[in-house]
């Protein structure tokens, strides 16, 4: 049975649970960079990668459930991107009544 060469954009996961995307593969170099769930970046030796494959050390895994936890977004920070219908509905009403402004009066 073959190994699967890196895939980027694919989630792997190692023994251990820790999550991982790969992000780059450069084969000049004979590496994968991959970054953790929690952002950060490390680089492995495309051999070493293999190794751990074929020993089921690095597995095939899943995206996770919250896709910003690399970004360190705090609660608040999603709440303000995310309008509820009323008050979209009030700055509309309200940028409404700016519309007859000349703003180079």
């Amino acid at each position: 049975m073959s190994v699967q060469q890196p895939a980027i954009g694919e989630w792997y996961r190692t023994r251990s649970g820790d999550i991982f995307e790969v992000v780059a593969v450069d084969d000049s170099d004979g590496t994968v960079e991959v970054q953790h769930f929690d952002g950060t970046v490390e680089e492995i030796d495309l051999d070493e990668w293999m190794m751990q494959r074929s020993r089921g050390d690095i597995e095939d895994g899943e995206p996770p459930e919250d896709p910003n936890g690399s970004f360190d977004l705090d609660a608040e920070d999603d709440d303000q991107q995310t309008l509820s219908p009323d008050l979209d509905g009030e700055r509309r009403s309200m940028s409404g009544s700016l519309d007859g402004l000349d703003l180079f009066e």
